[in-house]
């Protein structure tokens, strides 16, 4: 069974938070093998906690997408919630006055636009302007840490669900990317990492010994993180991408799509890695709430061979071909900034390619160098063989 950072610091490293306030920065996913959570693990252990700090969705993973989030209490300890996804994405002086170091535990799912990745990223960046040391509690990512695959973000096109220039899929763990932005990014954190025991970078999550938790409402399942680097495109269009169903993500459909002749089509294109089947659903939730929608379910069928960022770039495609005057892109976001869709590509080159009708091929090959420098470029900061 893989160790996680929380457990590495439980056995061998207590004393970088004995006799010290902690706030801690967490999440219902970060539990421990026997699914207890990071906060009763520490206090169980007789570490002061004195602060909670939550991302999206809140401390209880609860919480709409893109819905604020509130200070809170938390009802059980009574310790206070600072929320950093309200009106502060960043800790503030105010909220760290009550802490001498900030942990931060959470799990992630691999993809850029997965707003755990801003959290860290923000948390770096007030605790550097607080002078509070970082500890970063590493977990594995679930879609292992050797896949890189879809465009940089571009300078231009920075938002909460894009803060730093890598791939969507960018094959590290948050605590190499706590590495790579606080150096890359100038960030100046005091920073530590708490690195795993026995995870290697080709392992899946269910490969690991370790339970699977939902990280949110709509990431309940490992296979919904093997195909959210790509689904998570139709967010940006006018297609349901399945929130308010069982199967977020890797469904994806419309009332007035065919659901036959989309599989049909994506089916031709011999995709590697996936199968598409026709269904029907009605979203209880989200965008064609309780209408009847057709579309396709994707069905993983060799996961290392499988790339999900194309993948999704054909199903907008051929949505689009199939009904070019009923699907939309998505004209802006709740951020009020450019389309969805290029906040979550980072980059417009997509989006214009597939209006132009350009083949998915080359948007695709368009990404190669840039990917590969950055691979070069990641190298420094990783931690695991």
């Amino acid at each position: 069974m893989v160790k996680t950072g929380l457990e590495v610091l439980l056995a061998e490293r207590r004393d970088l938070v004995s006799a010290r306030r902690v706030g801690l920065v967490t999440h219902p996913a970060a539990v421990r093998p026997n699914l207890t959570g990071v906060l009763d693990a520490l206090l169980g252990a007789g570490v002061r906690v004195t602060a909670l700090f939550s991302p999206e969705h809140g401390l209880d993973a609860s919480g709409a997408d893109g819905a604020a989030i509130s200070d809170s209490v938390d009802p059980r300890t009574g310790l206070p919630v600072f929320s950093l996804y309200g009106p502060n994405k960043e800790p503030t002086p105010e909220m760290l006055a009550r802490v001498d170091l900030l942990l931060f535990d959470m799990q992630d799912v691999g993809a850029r636009f997965y707003t755990f990745l801003s959290t860290l990223y923000h948390v770096l960046r007030g605790a550097a302007r607080a002078g509070r040391p970082v500890i970063v509690l590493d977990r594995p990512n679930p879609i292992n840490g050797l896949a890189l695959e879809g465009p940089l973000l571009q300078r231009g096109l920075e938002s909460f669900v894009g803060v730093a220039p890598i791939p969507i899929r960018h094959g590290m763990t948050l605590g190499e990317l706590a590495l790579y932005l606080n150096a890359e990014g100038s960030l100046g954190a005091d920073l530590t990492v708490i690195g795993m025991r026995g995870w290697r970078r080709f392992m899946w999550f269910d490969e690991t010994g370790l339970p699977w938790v939902p990280t949110s409402p709509a990431m309940p399942h490992l296979s919904t993180a093997t195909v959210y680097p790509g689904t998570c495109f139709v967010e940006g269009t006018n297609l349901s991408e399945g929130r308010g169903t069982a199967l977020p993500f890797e469904i994806a459909g419309a009332p007035w799509l065919d659901g036959y002749r989309l599989a049909e089509a994506l089916n031709r294109l011999g995709l590697p890695g996936v199968r598409f089947r026709p269904l029907s659903f009605v979203p209880c939730d989200s965008k064609h709430a309780g209408q009847a929608c057709a579309g396709v379910q994707l069905h993983v069928t060799r996961r290392d061979a499988f790339c999900p960022v194309a993948t999704g770039l054909h199903l907008i495609a051929a949505a689009r071909a199939q009904a070019p005057a009923e699907f939309q892109f998505l004209p802006s976001s709740w951020e009020g900034k450019p389309p969805h869709f290029d906040l979550l590509a980072g980059t417009s080159r997509l989006r214009r390619g597939i209006e132009a009708g350009e083949p998915v091929q080359a948007l695709v090959d368009g990404w190669a160098v840039e990917v590969a420098r950055f691979e070069q470029q990641r190298k420094r900061y990783l931690l695991y063989g």
